[in-house]
């Protein structure tokens, strides 16, 4: 169990075809079939939108980000140097790893959520490329979990090294030992 916005809460409920639109937006990514105005790399990333009630996070709505404002500043700097600290080495060079939420898309849809009654709840991004020691890519990396830190939000991640059969997992700030239930 872990606290959440103030409230405890001990799984992770996704209705109304929220798994599928997850698992959509990673797939369609990693076949690199993007949408006019999204920028092309095949890596996706989100935002989620939902309600807590007696330790039930319901997941209501999948908010894929199609604009990734990584490489402008301030935000190239910010994230070459995390990435430099804490990123493991993997075939995606460094410059080209990361995503920063463009801030007009992210105020667009947290005004969405609010018009909906839903709270952001978490993000969630996708690990495509296994590891050597992790094949799976299912859980927070030590970058997830640093960049997770102090946001109060549950991480799902996606991992589709392997697309036809994508594991869907969530942790409270990315925290290994925070891992909350999940049911589709």
């Amino acid at each position: 169990m872990v606290t959440l916005q103030g409230q405890d809460v001990d799984r992770v409920v996704m209705t109304g075809g929220a798994h599928k639109d997850l698992l959509d937006h990673c797939l369609r990514k990693l076949e690199e079939r993007y949408q006019e105005g999204e920028t092309p790399e095949p890596k996706a990333y989100g935002l989620i939108g939902g309600t807590v009630e007696n330790g039930t996070l319901t997941v209501s709505q999948i908010a894929p980000l199609r604009r990734n404002a990584r490489l402008t500043e301030p935000h190239r700097s910010f994230m070459d140097d995390i990435l430099n600290r804490y990123a493991v080495a993997s075939v995606t060079p460094l410059e080209r790893r990361g995503w920063v939420a463009d801030p007009r898309e992210s105020r667009r849809i947290l005004t969405d959520f609010d018009q909906q009654q839903l709270e952001l709840v978490g993000t969630y991004h996708m690990h495509r490329v296994s590891w050597k020691g992790d094949s799976l890519r299912d859980m927070p990396t030590e970058l997830d979990t640093v960049l997770a830190e102090d946001t109060d939000l549950l991480m799902f991640i996606i991992s589709v090294v392997d697309p036809s059969s994508p594991i869907v997992r969530a942790f409270y700030e990315g925290d290994c030992a925070a891992e909350i239930p999940l049911t589709a």
